[in-house]
């Protein structure tokens, strides 16, 4: 059936129109837009009695565990709060390891006995759920028959509304565990791995003399989402977006990214509509939005969040996700969180910047204007390079996925090795160090841009790097390599993990050197000391040059830094043994509980794979090469009737034998991949390893196969949206 782009679009408009009267005031006043639907701790202090909300607070500093009494107080205060909201039932919002964020709905009423219906949430509701754990991915923690897991209320996250048309739902974030206790969630090792580098932290502090008034110190993170859309009716003509999330065939159309246009550029008025809908929404959950611009790719965009406590970024970054897919809906479009969604163009990111905070607001990897004098910066600096050096291939497992594979190592991601770029600042510093003093601060000066009309700029003392997977950027690291489609959680568990063991090695080597009686002078000597050994033997992570070069690959070889290129090369990382005594040493994860992820991720990677050799094949089969051999027809018999005609035929013979030579690959491709599939029925772990060594380079045959195709046939026989429409219609 002949498809026409432009009158989809037009519809998708109109639908987008009609959407956004739905949505009520399109201007909504400040005071509107704040009215937020979060049971924040300022709620809390407006309706719990003072000695209730003094309870909670000592259970936010880590002093008590909250009491059922409390409980019981604090949830007949969310009750009432929520259902004076609309609120009719109640949910334990929790994050399993899935990749999604999970829920089970129970009314707020009850029947009251005498025909009627009473408003009611219990403190052990509030605290305590029991969802069935034996549906979830637990990696061998759980059998089938071993149903029972608990949710439990996470006191750090408040408690929010999710709305509908028709109905609100007050949501409670939780943490997920088993019948023993296992976690069996993104959360529960979050919080575990804030308290570890809270210990640790402190540790160095104390040294320094600089811990008076701060009781904790924890990781903030602001992390920044890509995202692509597409036109909702484009996106549900092609199964394999619906099903995977990506393009398993599509042609590059002659324009796409080259001139660069879409950087930056000006938002198309239904996109900004859309975005502009997505932040009102947010600002309505409590979730800060500071950036919105169109990213690199065409029909690639950018949304960015204000810093906060990792625990909470991480809770905000599932329900931005959720927020943008539902959103993007009412407008027409459909939002595309997947890495590469689209071959030959840019793909999808979380930049997950990263930095350590006391309870008393002071960002201690701020080195301020003379970073040589501040020797507590230097530490935690030197703490965040040794952990990356001694944890590189952990920090690469973070990341991978099947998804993120497509993108990791293409020109607009990190590539696949980690390393750190400090800018020259620092690297100057690190090196002074090295030497066993420091005596300066390289300073960026300024510009002045010629023009007496536009002001002198004040120059950073360092460029930016946007090849290096984990960069330090002013005041925080930004660990670029993280995929668009991931929980922010995991990567985060495990920069939180690596730190508090480098500060822990760190304190430990200082405090035996330091006396009780040592003068501060001699305490100083002792930390330059320390410092001093740490970057001589952790140095080589360090590298401030271009990252996609091969030079690089080679100088990176040459220093010993791992280059696990694919998620089946990281797998084994999560069973050495070193790894799991870390996680058990800070109470981050049992060997049981690390085990568990490592059988989940190896399952996930395989059954993604699993989806798309299914869909690939099916798409080929079913409607790749019927269009083809239709397209074949069509010349074969053109050809005929021309030489019946006298006429000359050569150049459709040519054709026809170039089309038919083509079909052939596509055949032969077809078969290829089908003798590849049976690695569905392997062990996990071995599905891997079969993928990366054979279905990757299969499924890659039989994409070139098609996209060859596509580019002769006919295009109003080609079964499937071209990335031409898929990539501009807006």
């Amino acid at each position: 059936m002949h498809r026409d782009p432009q009158s989809e679009a037009i519809a998708a408009s109109n639908q987008w129109q009609q959407a956004s009267l739905d949505t009520g005031n399109p201007n909504p006043r400040i005071d509107e837009i704040f009215a937020i639907d979060v049971f924040d701790m300022k709620k809390m202090r407006q309706r719990l009695p003072k000695g209730v909300y003094k309870s909670v607070e000592s259970v936010l500093e880590g002093g008590r565990k909250l009491t059922l009494g409390d409980a019981e107080v604090i949830a007949t205060a969310m009750k009432d709060w929520a259902i004076e909201r609309g609120a009719t039932h109640y949910t334990h919002w929790f994050q399993p390891m899935t990749g999604l964020t999970a829920e089970k709905h129970d009314s707020l009423t009850s029947l009251d006995g005498e025909g009627g219906v009473v408003y009611r949430l219990s403190g052990s509701s509030l605290i305590q759920g029991e969802p069935d754990a034996s549906s979830f991915p637990s990696g061998g923690l759980r059998a089938t028959f071993e149903a029972r897991g608990y949710t439990a209320w996470d006191v750090t996250s408040p408690a929010f509304i999710i709305r509908g048309s028709n109905y609100a739902t007050l949501c409670i974030p939780t943490a997920f565990v088993s019948w023993n206790g296992e976690a069996l969630d993104k959360k529960t090792p979050l919080l575990r791995s804030i308290d570890a580098i809270s210990t640790q932290a402190l540790r160095v502090l104390k040294i320094f003399g600089t811990d008076e008034g701060v009781t904790s110190v924890g990781s903030t993170l602001g992390a920044e989402q890509e995202y692509f859309l597409v036109d909702r009716n484009l996106f549900y003509a092609r199964p394999d977006l619906v099903s995977c999330d990506r393009t398993l065939f599509g042609s590059m159309p002659p324009k796409h990214q080259q001139l660069d246009d879409h950087y930056f550029g000006s938002i198309p008025s239904r996109v900004l509509s859309f975005m502009a809908e997505v932040e009102r929404e947010l600002a309505c959950l409590g979730v800060p939005v500071q950036t919105r611009h169109n990213e690199v790719a065409p029909g690639q965009y950018e949304i960015a969040p204000l810093f906060e406590t990792t625990n909470l970024a991480c809770d905000h970054q599932a329900m931005m996700m959720q927020i943008l897919k539902s959103v993007a809906g009412r407008f027409g479009f459909v939002a595309i969180m997947h890495e590469k969604p689209f071959a030959g163009v840019n793909g999808s990111g979380k930049h997950n910047n990263w930095s350590l905070s006391t309870d008393t607001g002071v960002n201690l990897l701020d080195p301020q204007d003379e970073a040589h004098n501040n020797l507590q910066f230097m530490t935690y600096l030197c703490a965040v390079i040794r952990a990356v050096h001694m944890n590189a291939d952990l920090l690469r497992a973070a990341i991978s996925s099947a998804s993120n594979d497509h993108r990791l190592g293409a020109n607009e991601a990190p590539p696949a090795i980690i390393s750190i770029f400090l800018g020259d600042m620092l690297e100057d510093l690190i090196d002074q160090i090295a030497k066993g003093a420091t005596s300066r601060t390289l300073k960026g000066g300024s510009l002045d841009l010629g023009a007496r009309t536009l002001p002198e700029l004040t120059r950073d003392s360092g460029d930016r790097n946007r090849t290096s997977p984990f960069a330090f950027i002013g005041n925080r690291f930004e660990f670029r390599a993280v995929g668009s489609s991931a929980s922010v959680a995991w990567p985060n568990t495990i920069i939180n993990t690596i730190v508090a063991d480098s500060l822990d090695y760190i304190a430990t080597q200082i405090e035996k050197s330091v006396k009780k009686n040592s003068t501060q002078a001699q305490t100083e000597t002792a930390i330059r000391k320390v410092l001093q050994q740490v970057i001589k033997e952790h140095r080589d992570i360090v590298f401030n040059g271009d990252n996609y070069t091969e030079e690089w690959q080679a100088e990176a070889e040459k220093r010993g830094l791992p280059n696990l290129k694919t998620t089946a090369d990281t797998l084994p990382v999560f069973k050495k043994r070193s790894v799991a005594s870390m996680f058990k040493k800070y109470k981050v994860l049992t060997k049981p509980e690390l085990e568990s992820r490592a059988e989940i991720f190896a399952e996930q990677y395989a059954t993604q794979i699993g989806i798309e050799t299914h869909q690939m094949l099916s798409i080929a089969r079913t409607q790749i090469l019927p269009a083809c051999l239709e397209y074949q027809r069509r010349v074969a018999l053109t050809m005929t009737q021309t030489e019946a005609a006298g006429s000359d035929s050569s150049f459709l013979g040519s054709t026809l034998d170039l089309i038919t030579e083509r079909v052939h690959r596509l055949t032969q491709a077809i078969e290829q991949l089908k003798n590849h599939v049976g690695f569905r029925n392997l062990d996990p772990f071995d599905a891997s390893f079969y993928i990366r060594d054979h279905v990757l380079d299969a499924m890659h045959e039989l994409r070139e196969a098609s996209d060859d195709l596509e580019r002769m046939v006919d295009h109003e026989l080609w079964p499937l949206p071209a990335y031409s429409e898929m990539l501009t219609i807006r």
